[in-house]
């Protein structure tokens, strides 16, 4: 009997939905599906026709438990390990370095790694039946993908520093208001709610929002001056565009406009 691929990728109207599919290990992440990440990420990236990525897990328990513990030495030794990403086996590295928007839809358990994920893309919507923790602490270590490096510019140092230093698991209320989460829906409007913002997403003008997405990462680690100039920088490029001269025109003769991302 052949198993069910580890990772479900499909394309449509402009979306690619990327699924963890092990829902009996509760969507824990293996070095070969970090593979699958790299590979789907570029397809995301090289693909005029896509506009925004969703990731989701499969089942009603898990977004993701975060790696498998139990696979973990397929990582091999210690400097594979740190090397993993240009190994192509590191899930958090093709998403940090994705230019399109990615969209986290959130139901169940979201740990560890898969906490790394979700922070990783832009915008997060959760059901209220989730839970959100960095529990690796417990076990030894600490995050290697982005916890105690990202997660303090999302949601604060001491909010950070209390999730990550504790290794508590904490429930989607506090995930929401801490800002952790964007949306908080019940179960039945997580696939609504996520495809509305995907479908708005696609339907603006690709240059413009993957440049805007590029200027609010890299400003969040420079000064105020730096963010501006590179956003003005964004903006003079955006400018040119074929895609502004059809906003423009769209707007004074009251329709909706047409974007081809030229």
């Amino acid at each position: 009997m052949t198993e069910e691929p580890h990772i479900l990728y499909s394309v449509e109207n402009g979306v690619a939905h990327m699924q963890m599919n092990r829902p009996k290990k509760l969507n824990a992440i293996t070095a070969a599906m970090g593979g699958e990440f790299v590979r789907i990420c570029r397809e995301v990236d090289y693909r005029d026709d896509i506009k925004v990525l969703v990731i989701s897990g499969a089942g009603d328990r898990s977004f993701s438990a975060g790696s498998d513990v139990g696979a973990l030495d397929d990582l091999g030794e210690p400097w594979e390990q740190r090397n993993r990403a240009e190994y192509d086996r590191d899930y958090i590295a093709p998403l940090l370095k994705l230019r399109k928007p990615a969209i986290a839809a959130i139901d169940g358990y979201c740990l560890g790694g898969g906490l790394e994920v979700a922070m990783s893309c832009d915008i997060r919507v959760a059901t209220e039946r989730s839970s959100f923790g960095a529990p690796e602490v417990r076990r030894g270590w600490h995050a290697g993908s982005g916890n105690t490096s990202i997660l303090p510019r999302l949601i604060g140092y001491g909010n950070a520093a209390r999730w990550i230093l504790t290794g508590d698991i904490f429930p989607a209320a506090e995930a929401h208001r801490v800002g952790f989460v964007q949306d908080l829906v019940s179960v039945e409007e997580l696939w609504p709610r996520v495809q509305a913002i995907a479908d708005r997403l696609a339907r603006n003008p690709p240059i413009a929002v993957q440049s805007a997405k590029n200027i609010i990462k890299q400003s969040q680690g420079t000064s105020i001056m730096q963010g501006l100039a590179w956003e003005n920088d964004g903006y003079t490029l955006c400018m040119g565009t074929e895609d502004a001269a059809e906003g423009i025109k769209a707007f004074a003769e009251k329709r909706d406009p047409v974007f081809r991302g030229r």
